[in-house]
Order: C-alpha cells, then sequence, then structure tokens
C-alpha cells in the first residue's frame, strides 16, 4: 500500500515505474506475436483432421510432441535451438550486451525484439502521464498491450485473432457498468456502431468489386474501440486510421515500387489500432480542434 501511496502522489515516479514494466510487458508481447499465431495454425490442423477423419479416437489423431503456448517451452534460439537464459533475456539491455547476437551460434537477432520492449515502454509511460494514477490508467494500459499485440500480429500473418480482440470488446463493455471511460450506453452504441461501420463497407464494397476490402477482424477491432471509448470516439478514430493507412500505403507504392493492380494486401488493423490509442488519450482534443478549424465549434 505504501507503494501504490508514493506513485499515486509521484507522477514522475509513476511514469518510471509504468515505463520499467512496460519494458518487460514488451518482452512478452514479442512472445505472443510469435508464438500465438503458431498456436492457432497448430489448432486449425488438428481440426481438420478430426474433421476429415471422424471415426478415428482422440489419441489415434498426431499431435505434436511437444506442449506449445505462451508459456512453454522456453525462448531458445531459431537456429542452434540454444535455450535463452533469463540474463539474456533482460529487455532491450540483454540485445545491447550480446551485440544483437545469440550467444551460442552468433546468429543474429532481429532488432524488432528490443524495439517492441522500448516501444512498448514508451507508450504506457505516455498512458502514465496522461491518465495519471487510477482505474484509467489501469485499463488504459491493458487497451495499450492489446492494440500493439494484435498490430504486432497483423503486420506478420494479416490476421487479427479473436482470443485477443473479443475479449478486448468484452472487458470495454464491462468497464462501461464504472464509467471508467464512457457509460453504458455510450459503449454499447459504439460496439455496435464499431462493427457495422467496417461491415457495410465491406459489403458495398465486395458488392461493387466482387472482392474482400478487409477482414473480420477489423469489424470486431473497431468494436472493441466502440465499447472502450464509446461511439462518440469512432468518427476520429475512423478517419485517423483512413489516413494513417492512406499515407503508408502510398509510401509502399513509391518506396517499393508496389503496382495497385498487384493487389498486394496491406494489413488494415495497425493503423486502427494507432487511431484507437490516439483517440484514447486526445480524441476529444483531436475533434475540439478540428470542429474549431471548420468553424463549428
Amino acid at each position: 500500500m505504501e507503494l501504490f501511496t508514493l506513485l499515486a502522489q509521484h507522477p514522475t515516479l509513476l511514469i518510471a515505474t509504468v515505463f520499467l514494466f512496460g519494458l518487460m510487458l514488451g518482452s512478452f508481447l514479442n512472445v505472443v506475436a510469435y508464438r500465438l499465431p503458431v498456436m492457432m495454425e497448430r489448432d486449425w490442423k488438428q481440426q481438420c483432421v478430426e474433421y476429415l477423419h471422424p471415426d478415428q479416437s482422440a489419441d489415434q489423431h498426431p499431435q505434436t510432441t511437444e506442449r506449445f503456448s505462451l508459456i512453454v517451452p522456453r525462448s531458445r534460439c531459431p537456429a542452434c535451438g540454444h535455450t535463452i537464459t533469463a540474463l539474456e533475456n533482460i529487455p532491450v539491455l540483454s540485445y545491447l550486451f550480446l551485440r544483437g547476437k545469440c550467444s551460442a551460434c552468433s546468429t543474429h537477432i532481429s532488432l524488432r525484439y528490443p524495439i517492441v520492449e522500448f516501444v512498448t515502454a514508451l507508450l504506457s509511460a505516455v498512458v502514465a502521464w496522461k491518465l495519471g494514477w487510477g482505474w484509467p490508467l489501469a485499463a488504459g494500459l491493458v487497451f495499450t498491450w492489446a492494440l500493439i499485440a494484435l498490430t504486432l500480429i497483423d503486420f506478420d500473418h494479416k490476421l487479427l485473432p479473436d482470443s485477443i480482440t473479443l475479449p478486448l470488446l468484452w472487458l470495454g463493455l464491462l468497464l462501461s457498468l464504472s464509467t471508467v471511460f464512457v457509460d453504458m450506453r455510450a459503449s454499447i452504441i459504439g460496439a455496435a456502431a464499431g462493427y457495422l461501420s467496417l461491415w457495410s463497407v465491406y459489403q458495398v464494397f465486395r458488392l461493387v468489386t466482387g472482392k474482400e476490402g478487409m477482414g473480420f477482424g477489423d469489424f470486431k477491432l473497431l468494436a472493441a474501440i466502440g465499447a472502450w471509448l464509446g461511439w462518440q470516439a469512432l468518427p476520429v478514430t475512423i478517419l485517423l486510421s483512413s489516413l494513417v493507412g492512406a499515407i503508408v500505403g502510398i509510401g509502399l507504392i513509391v518506396i517499393r515500387g508496389r503496382d495497385r493492380d498487384r493487389n498486394i494486401p496491406i494489413p488494415f488493423g495497425p493503423y486502427i489500432a494507432a487511431a484507437g490509442w490516439l483517440a484514447m488519450l486526445w480524441g476529444k482534443d483531436i475533434t475540439d480542434a478540428y470542429l474549431r478549424y471548420v468553424g463549428l465549434a
């Protein structure tokens, strides 16, 4: 309790503590981003086997010999199988100490790992600075970490797992019971409007072009953001995500020479996530500034 009192009374200490905790969560989010899609793929394969061979008993279905989850087995080098020790798994510092290489075989370690750890810590500290001590901070950190995990997975696999989006949606609705961010009415309408808005765009685009413009995970993510922040945050979230997505898409075309006719998919989830995070912290400020700019406020 004394620690909580110190954190509540000293904003700088709170921000520093959240930053350090964010480093550790960033390391875990790296694990989630890598392992959760693998776990889902294994589960899909197992379901396919059970569907195609219903006459076999459960013990006759092929299973992986090693348990694989977010906890086990311990992280290891993909090149040589060296088990990562605790000292080699300190966020950011271990990467710098090892000079970005495996201690056993000197295989290069992706720079993405320390970047994710640092960015998670930085965004967590920003949430602490903006929201201060209280339940909104605890909720805002969970919201932030979930969005980071979804962003990483969508970038890698063009996938937004239900195991993250749906609990995030339900948690947002439950938080509205205590009006952590918005009241229950705004949360319920936000969840429904968030889902239906992108679902409607998807259906119109499919009717016009005969193609699927986005995945259902995008609908669920925007519904979750609506549940957390209320329907009032949806316009700024959609506008920001569309703006950032357009800028990044054009940048990819210019930098990488991507031809529009090649129909290379670009994940939209990361832009929705980024816009939702900005809306959580500065949504009202952005909306008010826009209304003043167009002369409506």
